[in-house]
């Protein structure tokens, strides 16, 4: 958990001071800056975390009704590689948004209360919890119901509010 803070910190901290270079230079009047600014803006938006959490939980579907053996590989090749992009995508949001909140754009903030952010949530809190799932039987049936209605929610349902 510490290594996911301190990643989370860190990218957050290099973004912020890109993004507060990007405005800085933009507010000198030149153009290099607002293209810096929307490279950086582009980079994740809280629908992102959509789709991703899907293939999280289909690859947490999978581990909780493979051996251990195949569960391990696709811990270690898909399921690690989907929670280390989410905290990365999470982390340029929140250094985006404090950069632009510390030039003055004091409502950006309010998009963090973006409802989408919960998939970027689920994400990180299955995967911390991960070892437990599998160790019990119960919890291991119980959730591979559980991620099977997670991924096809996450495919099929429009999340339009």
């Amino acid at each position: 958990m510490s290594k996911a803070l301190t990643t989370f910190a860190l990218v957050a901290v290099l973004t912020a001071l890109l993004m507060a270079l990007s405005l800085a230079v933009a507010r000198h009047g030149y153009p290099y800056g607002a293209i810096g600014v929307r490279r950086l803006d582009g980079i994740a938006d809280a629908g992102t975390f959509i789709p991703l959490a899907a293939v999280y939980f289909f690859s947490a579907l999978l581990m909780m009704i493979l051996p251990i053996r195949a569960a391990s590989i696709v811990l270690t090749h898909a399921a690690d590689a989907l929670f280390w992009t989410v905290i990365v995508l999470l982390a340029t949001i929140v250094g985006g948004l404090v950069a632009r909140w510390a030039f003055g754009q004091s409502g950006v903030l309010g998009a963090l209360l973006n409802w989408r952010f919960l998939f970027a949530v689920a994400v990180v809190g299955c995967h911390f919890v991960m070892n437990e799932l599998r160790r019990n039987v119960l919890l291991r049936s119980l959730f591979f119901v559980v991620f099977a209605a997670a991924t096809l929610a996450c495919l099929f349902w429009s999340f339009t509010l």
